[in-house]
């Protein structure tokens, strides 16, 4: 994985947009303005990406890869790292899990915002 693979896959998904909202370093996607990846940008070797809890352990567990997120709510939020033996696609669904996962927290009326855009 790339941040370049990286960020076109999140921009790709309804709704999203980009931002640096803590400092020029730290990218970050969010959907509807809640986030669901962070990414350095001048250590792209990970994101951290949201998680339910029970499979964050269960991530954990499989991948020596995923960690608790550094500087971030460990229950909700795992780093995923890519020199390990992660496939790109792998990294792809868990991206895609992390914003659904956010999409089903939006209050219905940003939900339904999110569902009468145009992708």
């Amino acid at each position: 994985m790339n941040i370049e693979l990286l960020r076109d896959f999140c921009i790709t998904q309804k709704g999203v947009t980009e931002e640096f909202p803590f400092d020029q370093d730290t990218l970050v996607f969010k959907v509807m303005g809640k986030m669901f990846c962070l990414i350095s940008l001048s250590n792209p070797n990970s994101c951290n990406l949201k998680c339910d809890p029970e499979k964050a352990v269960q991530l954990r567990e499989e991948h020596p890869e995923i960690t608790g997120a550094f500087h971030m709510n460990k229950t909700h939020w795992n780093t995923v790292r890519f020199d390990g033996t992660l496939s790109d696609m792998g990294i792809f669904e868990w991206i895609k899990d992390s914003y659904n996962l956010v999409v089903a927290g939006l209050p219905k009326k940003l939900r339904m915002e999110l569902e009468d855009l145009e992708k």
